[in-house]
C-alpha cells in the first residue's frame, strides 16, 4: 500500500520539465474533426503518446530534427520533423483517410496494444449482426440458445462464462452485465447495440486492469460506438427462414463543434426450427457529441431496445435418434420470452492545465426480462411438465469520475502518469421471480420471489512509469459491496443484508526494445460477485471469489504488414457458491486452475487481401476433486478463429471466416462429451456509386453442428426413468441473406 501512497504524493508535488511537442490531430476531410487515439511515436528517442478525445496530444522529450510518426488505422501515416517554432505554440497535424493496413500500427509500450492491433479485424470486416460483435475478440466463442432472444453463452480462456459471469462487458463505458439476474449471474445482453454503429471493439484478457471491476476475471470487452455519421445510411436485408432486417442511420447535426445522429433497427425471423420463432427485435438510439478543442468534450447517448420470441429449447439427443423429433424440432415449443432495455448515458471530459483531465461517466437504465424455459421436460412434474418462468424488473444507475495526469517528468530518464478514479453502481431489482408454469399461461408454483438491492462503490489508482524502453504499471483497486434481499414468499417481513470488501492489486510490465517488438508480463487479482441470494444464504462467506492471473507474452512485427502475438497464462479461482437460477438452489463450486497458450497472426498480404488467425489452448481443472472427476464441464480446451478479407479490389469486397471448437467434456468425468464443430461463413459485397449490394452466407458448407450443449438429466413423456445425456440447440444450417444499402 505504501508504494501507491508514495506514487500519489509524487504525482501531486513533482514539477514537470523538458521540451514537449504539443498539438492537435484533425481529419483533413469535412469539418476537420479531431481524431482520437492517434499513435504518436518519436523514432529517434522511442518516446510515444496518443491523441485524446479532442485530438490533442503532448509528446515529451522531443528535439528539433526528430522524426515524429502519426499513425492510426484508416489514415495515411504522417511524418513530421519539427522545427524550433513548433515548440513555441501548439500546431495542427492533418491526417487523410485511407484504406486499412497493418503498416499503420506501431508496437509502442501500451498495456492494451493487442486490442488496437485486432481492431483491424473490425475495420476490414465490419460486424454484420449482433451475434458477431463478441466474435471479434480473439479467442472468444459464443453460442445462442434462443435464436437471438437470450444473451449469448460465452466461452473464453477455458471458461464456460454462461452469459457473462467472468467477462465484464460495457458500451461506451456503460456496464452491460447484470448482477443477481433472474436467469444467471452477470447476464450480459448486447442486443441493444445496432451493429452498424460500432466504431471499435476494445478488450483485455485476464484481471489486470484497475478500472475494470466486477466480472473482470477471464477478461473484459468495451464497445465504442460511432462518434458521428457523415451520411444517411439505409439498408434492407432479407433471406431464408422468413428473415428480414431494416437499418437506418441519420445525421442530424454536423458542425465543427457538434455532431449528432440517430439509428434504428428492426429484425424479424422465424428461424430454421419447425416451430416458428416469431422473433422480432427493435432498436432505436441517438448520440450527440460536442467538442470544444482543448477545453471539453461531451457525449450523450440514448437508446431503447425490445425483443419478443418463441423458442424450441434444448432438445435431448435420444429424441432425435429415436425419430421422435428432427434436429430442428421441439419437446416444448411454448418456450420463449420478452425483454427490453432503455438507456441514457453521458461521457464528459474536461481538459485541465498541466496535461491533466477529468473524465466523468454516468448512466441510467430501465430493464425488463421474462423468460420461459423447460430443460427437464417431465422429470419433476409428470403431469404438467417442468416449464419455468424467470422474471425481473430492474432500474440501474451509476457514475464514475477519473482524474488523469500525463507527461510528468520524474527525471531525465523517467516519465510518469497516473489515473485515480472513484465510482458507484446501484441495482434496484424488483420482483425477481422463479416459478413453475404450464404453457406460458398458468403459474403453478412460485419457487422464489423477492427484491434485490445491490450497491457497489469503488476506487482505484493506476500508475505508469516509463523508463526508457520499459513501462511499469502498478495499480490497486478497492471495491465495496452491499447486498440486500427481501424474500416476498415469507409470511413475515424478511429482509437480510450483507456487505463485503475486495482489494485487487495488479502489476504489469511492458518492454519494447524496438518499435516492432513488445514483451509483456501481466499479473493481478480480480473477482466476480455472487448473486445476492447466494450472499444471504451463505451469510456473506465466499461471496466475492477472487481470480489470480499471470500472463507472459510477446507481440512482434517482423514485416511492415505482418504481426504475430503469443502468450502463456495462468488463472486460479477461489472457492465460491453459485446460485442456480434455473432451479432456485445454491451449489458449491470448488477452486479451479487454468493454464493456457494463445497464438495469433495477422498479415496484410496485399493492399486488397488481409488474413488473420487465432488459436487458443487451455488446460482447465478443478483442484479439489479426484483426478478422474476433476474436469470442468463445458470448458473448451482448443478453439480457433480466422479468415481472409478482400477490400480495395475495385468495386468488390468480402470475407471468408471460420470458427472452431474442439470436443469438450460435458461433465466432470468426461463420460458425456459435447461435440465440437468447424463452421465457415462468407460475405460478398459489390459497390456501385453510393449503393452496396451484399450476399451473406452463414454455414457455407451446411455443416451439421450443435451451437449449445449441456449434460442434463431429463424425462420425456411416458418414459419410465430419467436419462442424463447431451441436450443441444442445433446450429443454424446453410443460411443465405441478401442486403442492399445506400448512402447519401
Amino acid at each position: 500500500m505504501r508504494i501507491f501512497m508514495i506514487c500519489l504524493c509524487i504525482c501531486l508535488t513533482v514539477s514537470m520539465y523538458g521540451q514537449r511537442l504539443q498539438g492537435t490531430v484533425l481529419n483533413q476531410e469535412g469539418q476537420q474533426t479531431p481524431i482520437d487515439y492517434v499513435g504518436i511515436f518519436n523514432k529517434n528517442t522511442g518516446q510515444h503518446s496518443h491523441s485524446d478525445s479532442d485530438g490533442s496530444f503532448v509528446l515529451p522529450k522531443t528535439t528539433v530534427g526528430d522524426s515524429i510518426y502519426f499513425s492510426r488505422l484508416g489514415y495515411t501515416t504522417v511524418v513530421i520533423v519539427p522545427s524550433q517554432k513548433d515548440f513555441a505554440t501548439p500546431f495542427v497535424v492533418y491526417m487523410e483517410a485511407s484504406s486499412i493496413s497493418l503498416d499503420q500500427i506501431e508496437l509502442t509500450s501500451e498495456i492494451d496494444i493487442l486490442s488496437r492491433i485486432t481492431d483491424i479485424d473490425v475495420q476490414n470486416n465490419p460486424v454484420k449482426s449482433s451475434q458477431e460483435i463478441l466474435r471479434k475478440v480473439p479467442g472468444l466463442i459464443i453460442g445462442q440458445h434462443a435464436g437471438g432472444g437470450k444473451a449469448e453463452q460465452l466461452f473464453l480462456r477455458g471458461f464456460d462464462v454462461d452469459h457473462g459471469t467472468d467477462v465484464a462487458i460495457s458500451v461506451d463505458g456503460m456496464p452491460v452485465n447484470m448482477p443477481s439476474h433472474a436467469h444467471g449471474q452477470g447476464y450480459a445482453d448486447l442486443h441493444f447495440v445496432i451493429p452498424e454503429t460500432i466504431k471499435n471493439v476494445g478488450f483485455g484478457k485476464g484481471p489486470y486492469y484497475a478500472d475494470k471491476g466486477n466480472f473482470n476475471t477471464a477478461g473484459f470487452v468495451n464497445l465504442k460506438l460511432l462518434d458521428a455519421v457523415e451520411n444517411t445510411y439505409i439498408a434492407a436485408e432479407a433471406g431464408q427462414f422468413d428473415t428480414s432486417r431494416f437499418v437506418g442511420l441519420f445525421p442530424i447535426v454536423n458542425s465543427q463543434k457538434s455532431t449528432g445522429y440517430i439509428g434504428s433497427e428492426l429484425y424479424l425471423t422465424n428461424g430454421p426450427v419447425e416451430s416458428p420463432q416469431n422473433f422480432n427485435r427493435m432498436n432505436l438510439m441517438g448520440k450527440y457529441r460536442y467538442i470544444d478543442l482543448g477545453i471539453q468534450t461531451l457525449e450523450l447517448t440514448a437508446s431503447h431496445f425490445q425483443s419478443k420470441w418463441d423458442a424450441s429449447g434444448q432438445i435431448p439427443v435420444r429424441a432425435v435418434e429415436q425419430g421422435l423429433i428432427s434436429r430442428f424440432g421441439a419437446i416444448d415449443d411454448t418456450e420463449g420470452g420478452n425483454t427490453s432495455r432503455t438507456n441514457l448515458a453521458l461521457n464528459h471530459t474536461r481538459f485541465l492545465p498541466e496535461n491533466s483531465r477529468l473524465k466523468t461517466n454516468a448512466y441510467l437504465s430501465q430493464y425488463d426480462f421474462e423468460l420461459y424455459s423447460n430443460f427437464t421436460f417431465f422429470l419433476e412434474d409428470p403431469e404438467n411438465g417442468d416449464q419455468i418462468r424467470q422474471k425481473e424488473d430492474r432500474l440501474l444507475f451509476g457514475a464514475n469520475t477519473t482524474y488523469e495526469q500525463k507527461n510528468i517528468s520524474l527525471s531525465d530518464a523517467v516519465e510518469f502518469e497516473y489515473q485515480a478514479g472513484v465510482g458507484f453502481r446501484y441495482d434496484d431489482v424488483n420482483d425477481v421471480e422463479l416459478s413453475k408454469t404450464r404453457n406460458r399461461q398458468t403459474t403453478l408454483e412460485r419457487i422464489s420471489f423477492g427484491d434485490v438491492d445491490e450497491f457497489n462503490s469503488y476506487g482505484f489508482l493506476n500508475t505508469e512509469f516509463e523508463i526508457g524502453k520499459w513501462k511499469l504499471n502498478p495499480s490497486l483497486r478497492l471495491d465495496y459491496f452491499k447486498f440486500d434481499y427481501e424474500n416476498k414468499l415469507s409470511a413475515q417481513y424478511d429482509k437480510q443484508s450483507q456487505s463485503k470488501l475486495a482489494l485487487s492489486p495488479k502489476f504489469n510490465v511492458v518492454y519494447s526494445p524496438h518499435q516492432d517488438v513488445q514483451f509483456f508480463f501481466k499479473s493481478g487479482v480480480g473477482f466476480h460477485s455472487n448473486d445476492a441470494r447466494v450472499v444471504i444464504a451463505n451469510q456473506g462467506e465466499d461471496i466475492l471469489p477472487a481470480a489470480y492471473g499471470i500472463d507472459l507474452g510477446t507481440i512482434i512485427k517482423p514485416l511492415d504488414r505482418f504481426v504475430v502475438n503469443a502468450a502463456v497464462w495462468s488463472l486460479f479461482l477461489d472457492q465460491e457458491f453459485v446460485y442456480v437460477g434455473d432451479a432456485g438452489i445454491v451449489e458449491p463450486s470448488g477452486r479451479s486452475r487454468r493454464l493456457g497458450i494463445e497464438l495469433g497472426a495477422r498479415y496484410q498480404v496485399t493492399d486488397w487481401l488481409y488474413a488473420y488467425s487465432d488459436i487458443n489452448y487451455t488446460y482447465a481443472r478443478s483442484t479439489d476433486e479426484p483426478n478422474d472427476a476433476d474436469l470442468i464441464p463445458l470448458a473448451p480446451d482448443l478453439t480457433a478463429v480466422g479468415g481472409m478479407t478482400i477490400d480495395n479490389l475495385g468495386p468488390f469486397s468480402g470475407s471468408l471466416s471460420y470458427r472452431f471448437i474442439d470436443d469438450r467434456p460435458a461433465n466432470e468425468d468426461n463420460s458425456i462429451v459435447a461435440d465440437g464443430y468447424f463452421v465457415t461463413d462468407l460475405n460478398l459485397n459489390y459497390v456501385r456509386n453510393n449503393w452496396t449490394y451484399s450476399l451473406i452466407v452463414e454455414n457455407l458448407f451446411d455443416t451439421e453442428w450443435n451451437e449449445t450443449q449441456f449434460a442434463t438429466e431429463s424425462r420425456l413423456f411416458n418414459e419410465p426413468a430419467p436419462v442424463e445425456e447431451i441436450h443441444f440447440t442445433p446450429g443454424i444450417p446453410f443460411y443465405v441473406r441478401g442486403k442492399i444499402a445506400v448512402k447519401f
